[in-house]
């Protein structure tokens, strides 16, 4: 962890604060009740949100959070419509500013380390997605790999998200190979005072509780953890909670994104918290008896509330009824 204090001095200090933009503005005519302070949540997790889902304009995306949802984190993807790891001196430094602001801290970085194509193996069906503006090639992934690390010192957060390539109908002839990678990056990453949390994902290879336990199984590094991802496991038919968390070794899940899905006829759609299939209040539960206390972060997806702040809003609703009824939040007022 020493390692990682220096880092992140000197990343602190490439940021000049002479290189400071312009406040950004709000996101128009949009009803703006974030503007009275809300008192801040307290909970057994650390309750935050993936700020692009409340909007793009990352100085109300944090005034939301903090002001109207009382959170005192955010995890960090896309920033005033560029990946988090393509922004400027300029546009880190105004971040950094934002979040003194709002007094947020972040979870971690969520970068697409890894989301990428398999060298070798069929293209996958997955390939070339547009991927929160990310759009990186595998012979790119040292760079992301050094770019998310600045990015991680500069927040001062001690996670960056990952994957594990784009799915492949057959991976089995790969997978060794892929466990090596993931292997090779977490020791990397331990190096320098970071963990790599592996998101579960539907178009990659990991995508239910029961192949993330295979791959965790097979990746014995204290450097990689889980980002247990309940409704993209359940939007690949598995049952998320219990089936698919009780598989899985409780002392690895290193993060957890919150959101919600049904499934309408033969696909699974997004849905806001508390209105989908997945027993969240079960999940919650386990997580606390458990011993889990790192992140917990709203990741809404489901666009129903016609903007993604409505949508937001409407969603972590959702999540703090939950988690009141779960027994992990105090302190928060009832809607």
């Amino acid at each position: 962890m020493c390692a990682f204090r220096g880092l992140v001095r000197t990343a602190i200090a490439a940021v000049s604060p002479q290189t400071i933009l312009s406040e950004s503005e709000g996101d128009g005519p949009e009803a703006r009740p974030s503007e009275v302070p809300t008192d801040l949540i307290s909970s057994t997790f650390r309750v935050g949100v993936i700020s692009d889902e409340i909007a793009q304009d990352f100085g109300r995306a944090c005034e939301v959070a903090a002001r109207e949802f009382g959170m005192e984190w955010v995890e960090l993807r896309d920033l005033w419509n560029k990946n988090v790891l393509s922004l400027d001196s300029n546009e880190l430094a105004e971040a950094r500013l934002i979040l003194q602001k709002y007094r947020l801290r972040v979870t971690d970085i969520a970068s697409p380390l890894f989301k990428v194509d398999w060298p070798g193996a069929p293209q996958s069906k997955y390939s070339q997605r547009d991927e929160f503006k990310a759009g990186f090639t595998y012979g790119q992934q040292d760079e992301v790999w050094e770019r998310a690390l600045h990015a991680a010192a500069v927040f001062e957060t001690d996670r960056v998200r990952c994957f594990d390539f784009w799915r492949l109908q057959d991976q089995k002839p790969y997978r060794a190979a892929i466990n090596d990678r993931l292997r090779e990056a977490a020791e990397k990453a331990g190096k320098k005072g970071i963990t790599l949390l592996l998101e579960n994902e539907e178009s990659c290879n990991t995508s239910t509780g029961a192949e993330a336990a295979k791959v965790l199984e097979a990746v014995q590094s204290a450097h990689l953890m889980l980002n247990w991802d309940p409704a993209n496991a359940a939007a690949c038919g598995e049952k998320p909670y219990p089936n698919g968390y009780e598989v899985l070794p409780k002392d690895r899940i290193g993060h957890c994104h919150c959101k919600d899905t049904v499934k309408r006829g033969k696909e699974y759609e997004w849905e806001a918290m508390g209105r989908g299939i997945v027993d969240w209040v079960g999940q919650f539960k386990a997580l606390k008896r458990d011993g889990y206390h790192r992140a917990v972060s709203l990741e809404t997806h489901w666009d129903g509330g016609g903007t993604p702040e409505r949508s937001s809003r409407q969603s972590w609703s959702g999540m703090k009824k939950i988690l009141q009824e779960a027994g992990a939040l105090k302190g928060v007022n009832q809607d």
